[in-house]
């Protein structure tokens, strides 16, 4: 049960705080490409694909390290090349492109963002039918004295009308589409964060490098072959 608690949290957690950041990569990358690469030609372009760059290699450190919490594995950094020894200012502002991860942070804002927000529409949905229909008993009976509002499904079950009626069957019917929602709640949110991850680690990761094997007296592998 402890497991399951920590696992819809992280899941939580992941899908409905993810989808600001989310926004803010789309929007990095968007504004910066249009801007950078329309204007590339007179050379003003690249200092802001640049800075988009650079500013998209931070929003990608961030979901880096939200991504063990979902994938339930560490995840490595791609490799971003430095700058080369003696480089000028020039070539040290615009080295934030020499890198192709560079590109696929950009190309993930853009692509993720749909994955983000499907991911935080499913994520809401399911907590609020959760929710509104797990504590409808303490106010569903208000709601079922306000007029035009009908019971669900009465008329698909062929209950009665004199049941259907009812506020006793009105807030049991929604109590029960409740209990539904908290059921499947646990898989839905496991979908929706994997939905999002899934496109992260394949634009944003690679596999971590393996540790080195320890030898006696302190010695690694790579230390004792040499």
């Amino acid at each position: 049960m402890t497991t399951l608690r920590h696992r819809v949290a992280a899941d939580t957690r992941y899908t409905l705080l993810g989808l600001p950041t989310a926004t803010i990569h789309f929007t990095v990358a968007v504004a910066g490409l249009s801007a950078g690469l329309g204007s590339a030609v007179a050379l003003v372009g690249l200092p802001i694909l640049a800075g988009a760059a650079l500013a998209a290699r931070s929003l990608a450190d961030a979901e880096r390290a939200a991504l063990p919490g979902v994938l339930g594995h560490p995840v490595g950094r791609p490799r971003y090349a430095p700058p080369p020894p003696g480089a000028g200012p020039v070539r040290r502002l615009l080295n934030p492109l020499a890198s192709g991860q560079a590109w696929l942070d950009l190309l993930h804002g853009i692509v993720a963002f749909p994955f983000a927000l499907a991911s935080f529409v499913l994520a809401a949905v399911w907590w609020a039918g959760a929710v509104a229909g797990l504590a409808f008993p303490l106010y569903g009976w208000v709601v079922a004295r306000i007029p035009g509002v009908e019971p669900p499904l009465a008329d698909w079950l062929g209950v009665p009308s004199w049941l259907a009626t009812s506020d006793l069957f009105f807030v049991l019917v929604n109590t029960g589409v409740g209990v539904l929602f908290a059921l499947t709640l646990p898989v839905v949110l496991r979908t929706a964060a994997l939905l999002r991850a899934g496109v992260s680690q394949a634009l944003l990761t690679r596999a971590p490098e393996p540790e080195p094997a320890a030898f006696p007296h302190g010695r690694t592998l790579s230390a004792a072959t040499r």
